[in-house]
């Protein structure tokens, strides 16, 4: 297996550090409003396929796998015109443009959400993979992780994707002198922001980890953002409050709450009504049946074998 990206973006670091070969190509994402930037996008754009069967001839891959986003496109492209199969993820509600864009050149399009699309024929709904480092761990060894207090309700605060200063901040301008024990997993840029404002032991602040599943699981409510993120929580049966980023790219982050809450697992909590959110937590965190059944709902909605599902349809495309 190797992979293909862009050598601006994070990729460039993430696939050599965990031991895999990169190959790169120039493409940047189409900026949406008419500017040097679109210009710039749009020659990129029209050379990355040539730049992407290069690749596809050294490496000769018998599939191709794209993960979404601008990235995906042309490879997905370069790969139907030579005739080689490939499939496409949407991590969200609905279909980004870029998978929009290349869903036509698709032989398989997988699904986190069911949702319709034009290309029904070859959809399948598997849910979100996740890494093995966000699996769940049990409570106890958790908390020994982040230092937490084994006796007590926890708040798992996760606002680590972009877009989260608002929560960020409210979080800890609300429960940084007294509250419920937390843990809050900030992301880099407003960690310092974060930690200025706390003054208790049991809050705990950290900017990211590598044992996220460990973080969910020493939460017993979760409050967060409704990206990616939430099928980690859904995963280790943790009960949620969403609070979609207004601002995402057709709201798909609202739409992405709306499942866990029809599923019964989560509450949704625009961003513009964060001044509810300290009663529910509090009400919440003292209804152990109403967690409980919060817990179950989300372990239903659910889909741990997504990796599965993917790895075995592509070997099957392979064949």
């Amino acid at each position: 297996m190797t992979f293909a990206g862009s050598p601006d973006r994070v990729e460039a670091r993430l696939v050599p550090d965990a031991g895999y070969e990169l190959d790169t190509f120039r493409i940047e994402g189409f900026p949406r409003r008419p500017s040097l930037a679109l210009a710039r996008a749009a020659l990129f754009a029209g050379a990355a396929p040539r730049a992407c069967r290069r690749i596809l001839r050294e490496r000769r891959p018998d599939v191709v796998l794209g993960g979404g986003g601008f990235v995906a496109g042309p490879m997905v492209f370069a790969a139907a015109t030579m005739r080689i199969p490939s499939a496409l993820t949407e991590a969200d509600a609905h279909l980004g443009l870029a998978n929009r864009l290349a869903a036509p050149f698709a032989t398989r399009l997988f699904l986190a959400y069911p949702f319709a699309t034009r290309w029904s024929s070859k959809t399948r709904v598997v849910g979100r993979p996740i890494p093995a480092r966000s699996r769940a761990v049990p409570q106890a060894e958790a908390r020994e992780i982040f230092e937490l207090p084994q006796d007590v309700r926890v708040l798992g605060v996760f606002g680590a994707l972009a877009g989260a200063r608002a929560l960020n901040e409210f979080v800890a301008e609300t429960w940084g002198a007294q509250g419920p024990a937390i843990l809050h997993v900030t992301g880099k840029r407003d960690y310092e922001l974060v930690k200025r404002r706390v003054r208790r032991a049991d809050y705990r602040v950290v900017d990211e980890t590598e044992r996220f599943g460990a973080a969910v699981s020493a939460a017993d409510l979760a409050l967060a953002r409704a990206g990616s993120s939430v099928w980690e929580l859904a995963a280790a049966g943790k009960p949620a409050i969403l609070v979609p980023y207004p601002f995402a790219t057709g709201d798909h982050q609202t739409q992405n709450a709306r499942h866990f809450v029809h599923a019964g697992g989560a509450i949704l909590v625009p961003e513009l009504d964060l001044d509810d959110v300290p009663e529910l937590v509090r009400t919440l965190l003292d209804d152990e049946p109403r967690l409980h059944e919060m817990s179950a709902a989300m372990l239903a909605a659910a889909r741990p074998d997504a990796a599965a599902e993917v790895a075995d349809e592509l070997v099957a495309l392979a064949r």
